[in-house]
């Protein structure tokens, strides 16, 4: 049975050079011995992914999408900065190798890390894998504890005093998904602007404890032992992690919580498999949070909404691409549907903390 994610043969239009990257890793990683051989992860919807395999070594190469993307998205030094700065701190970060900025390797910057081996759970388990309830309940809940640790450690300790600004955090987070949105929009793109007055109208106070935060903190962003799948190994995917709110990186997370008893459009566009049973609520784990962070959550309905409406831009800003022709990765084409689904999901949260 095979469930760990498999490399396949690159995607066209996404070639790298063979030559010009084995160059480059025989000055960056100077230990590297065999020849350059290279695949493509098919999944995620973002940045590229590639698997780098030479000799025995397993390495994997991160660089940005082709066509129009946001400004302040997929920048490699900040994921490649964030990792280095957590190695020895937080036992679940893939160790870095080597960053390139050199346009003449590849066109743009990006950076390879060490392969790290596991199990990712998606929306659909594998053929043959299955979660009793407390098994999925156990995961769940270690799934919190690790988004806890990250959220404990010192930052300024860790040499990320400059990582990102806490003062005005959730107001830059707001106006900044909003421009986003807006100049990603489509006709057949709802126009969110209810939404978006809502949560500008009832922006809540600058965070007492500002921590790093991870932003896309989800369950098919981490990696899990094959030995014990309630063992969480590693983390993957720091491109938008920054210094901020810990509330905002749950109210993220949660947006991706889909449960059982959520509407079926809801369930259908879900990415990860928290609707299995034995999968805490997102009101359980809200709980969780605050018994074990101290933190209170009166108001979480606004973290929660403004998850649902920055996970609506991103999934818009990937379907602009696919819309306006800059690739030809036809799994886009679906995400106008997650885009008109989270915006009836949203204005139920408003609509809900209203009353």
């Amino acid at each position: 049975m095979q469930i760990q994610d498999q490399a396949a043969p690159i995607r066209s239009g996404e070639e790298l050079s063979r030559e010009r990257l084995a160059a480059y890793l025989k000055q960056a990683v100077p230990e590297l011995r065999g020849e350059l051989e290279i695949e493509q992860f098919p999944r995620g919807f973002s940045n590229l992914t590639y698997l780098l395999k030479v000799g025995e070594r397993q390495m994997v190469l991160r660089r940005p999408p082709h066509g129009t993307k946001a400004k302040s998205a997929h920048d490699m030094g900040r994921e490649f900065r964030v990792l280095s700065a957590l190695q020895g701190v937080f036992p679940y970060c893939p160790r870095p190798l080597a960053f390139c900025q050199d346009p003449a390797v590849m066109g743009c910057d990006f950076y390879v890390m060490e392969r790290l081996q596991g199990v990712i759970l998606r929306k659909q388990l594998p053929p043959g894998l299955s979660f009793p309830p407390e098994q999925m309940g156990r995961l769940c809940r270690r799934l919190l504890e690790v988004q806890l640790e990250l959220h404990g450690i010192d930052y300024q300790a860790v040499g990320l005093g400059d990582f990102g600004k806490p003062v005005g955090y959730v107001e830059r987070q707001v106006l900044g998904w909003s421009q986003r949105y807006r100049a990603a929009h489509t006709p057949d793109a709802p126009d969110y602007e209810w939404v978006m007055a809502w949560l500008v109208e009832h922006m809540p106070l600058d965070s007492v404890r500002p921590a790093i935060i991870h932003n896309d903190f989800k369950l098919d962003n981490v990696v899990l032992d094959p030995a014990d799948l309630t063992r969480i190994v590693g983390v993957l995917d720091w491109e938008m992690a920054t210094i901020g709110d810990p509330l905002m990186d749950l109210g993220n997370s949660l947006a991706y919580w889909v449960q059982s008893d959520d509407p079926p459009e809801l369930i259908q566009i879900a990415s990860v498999p928290t609707y299995l049973p034995g999968s805490p609520s997102r009101r359980e784990l809200m709980q969780l949070y605050a018994q074990k962070s101290g933190l209170a959550l009166e108001g979480f309905d606004y973290y929660y909404c403004f998850g649902l409406f920055r996970l609506a831009v991103i999934a818009q800003q990937i379907y602009y691409r696919f819309h306006h022709g800059q690739t030809k990765d036809q799994r886009f084409a679906a995400l106008i549907l997650a885009v008109q689904v989270l915006e009836r999901a949203a204005r139920q949260v408003i609509e809900n903390t209203s009353r």
